[in-house]
């Protein structure tokens, strides 16, 4: 696949899985109620705020690997 290829590729997923993820992280936060303290909804809104950032990473490092196709 050249990186060409897998650029575009992780561009279409990753302009999907962001607000999938968004949506779903709104979604975790109404069901376990995290306003009810102050605290919790901070440590919520961190981590959830954050976690995006791993597959997003893993996803980039992929898209940045030296093609092996024939045009490279």
């Amino acid at each position: 696949m050249t990186i060409r290829t897998r650029k575009l590729i992780g561009t279409v997923v990753l302009l999907v899985f962001l607000p999938v993820y968004a949506l779903l992280a709104m979604l975790v936060a109404v069901v376990l109620q995290v306003s009810g303290n102050k605290a919790v909804e901070l440590l919520f809104y961190v981590v959830g705020g954050m976690a995006w950032v791993v597959p997003a990473a893993w996803l980039v490092r992929w898209m940045q690997k030296p093609g092996t196709g024939p045009a490279e």
